[in-house]
């Protein structure tokens, strides 16, 4: 789309192609009997104009070729003027003027367009530079930051000589940050690569329920340092179930991880959280709740946006990267995650994936 010239040039070959149609139009208008109406063809050089020439010389077109057309009612010499001759050109008057003004209209919308088109693919530009950016950055760290997990941890085998101690503690405190930042920088490398080459899965028959009871035995860790009670059952009924699907065992891993850590993160000392699972007809439903702050209405729509970190009164902030991530791996598997408060307060974050049928199960 090209934009309007700022000024007629006569060097412009618009600017001639409108001179030319426009004195043609004068032309027929001024050799035929006052009783044709020939003005209406200068819609033909009005529309080229308000096209391709300066709002000024659309203007100055339109009025010349209104003021040409009343002329024509006495030049040249008309002896006798019929109403009807004065009705067809004040006719003809307005059609010109309302073309130009929706010509006009028409051209500043447009011009408006690929403005803002403009702007977007320089902010999208940018936005993909940003991410190229960040996805460097945090493949860059992810080499420094293992070096510096293994240094630590062969201080901590006193692979260099004894230590005290505190200076153990003060170790595994730097070993557990360190390992906080790699998960961090894994997390946003695996949110790139899954946006721009898609998700990959290795499915297999895998039962929830097992590896629910593998992220919670993992997280006796966290939960204890918290004071946090890890419930796991199985809605209303008390005897184990297999709450089996067509997944990747390694990402629907990561969910469990993602959300329990999100729960244990946000509960008070003393609270409890649960995970609940239950087996439909066709498809696997799974429950992690909290007794914490609860999510606000207004952003319960936006929690599993990407970055996305809200401004709730729950306990704990994080990266926003993780309930992202974890939404992506539930599409993958064509299931859906979702959240929502319980009463009297905490949240319940919930997904559910296609049961797999019963001939495909095996253990």
């Amino acid at each position: 789309m090209s934009q309007k010239q700022s000024a007629p040039s006569w060097r412009s070959p618009s600017f001639w192609m409108v001179g030319g149609l426009f004195a043609l139009v004068f032309t027929l208008e001024y050799a035929t009997p006052p009783d044709y109406v020939m003005s209406y063809l200068y819609i033909s050089p009005i529309l080229i104009a308000n096209s391709r020439l300066s709002r000024t010389a659309s203007f100055l077109l339109i009025s010349a070729a209104v003021i040409l057309t009343l002329l024509n009612i006495w030049i040249p010499n008309n002896p006798e003027i019929h109403g009807s001759m004065v009705v067809n050109r004040i006719v003809t008057i307005f059609a010109l003027i309302v073309t130009g003004l929706l010509s006009d209209r028409y051209s500043q919308t447009q011009q408006t367009l690929f403005q803002q088109q403009s702007k977007l693919q320089s902010q999208e530009r940018i936005m993909n530079v940003r991410e190229d950016f960040a996805s460097t950055l945090a493949h860059d760290l992810r080499t420094p930051l293992l070096g510096a997990i293994e240094t630590l941890q062969a201080f901590d085998r006193e692979l260099f000589g004894s230590i005290s101690f505190k200076q153990k503690t003060v170790l595994e405190t730097m070993i557990r940050s360190h390992q906080n930042s790699l998960k961090l920088v894994e997390t946003l490398l695996d949110v790139y690569r899954n946006e721009t080459e898609g998700l990959q899965l290795k499915t297999s028959p895998t039962n929830l329920a097992v590896l629910a009871e593998e992220v919670a035995a993992s997280m006796v860790h966290l939960s204890t340092s918290r004071s946090v009670y890890l419930n796991l059952h199985y809605g209303d009924s008390e005897f184990r179930k297999f709450l089996w699907v067509n997944g990747d065992a390694f990402q629907l891993r990561r969910v469990f991880t993602n959300l329990l850590t999100n729960a244990i993160n946000h509960s008070p000392r003393g609270a409890k959280v649960e995970v609940i699972l239950e087996t439909q007809s066709s498809y696997q439903l799974v429950h992690i709740a909290d007794f914490g702050a609860g999510i606000k209405p207004e952003e319960q729509p936006y929690l599993f946006e990407r970055f996305y970190q809200g401004q709730s009164d729950r306990l704990a902030t994080g990266s926003g990267l993780g309930l992202y991530l974890t939404r992506q791996i539930i599409e993958a598997h064509d299931g859906t995650i979702w959240v929502e408060n319980r009463m009297p307060h905490g949240a319940v974050f919930a997904f559910r994936l296609p049961a797999l049928p019963f001939s495909s199960q095996s253990t």
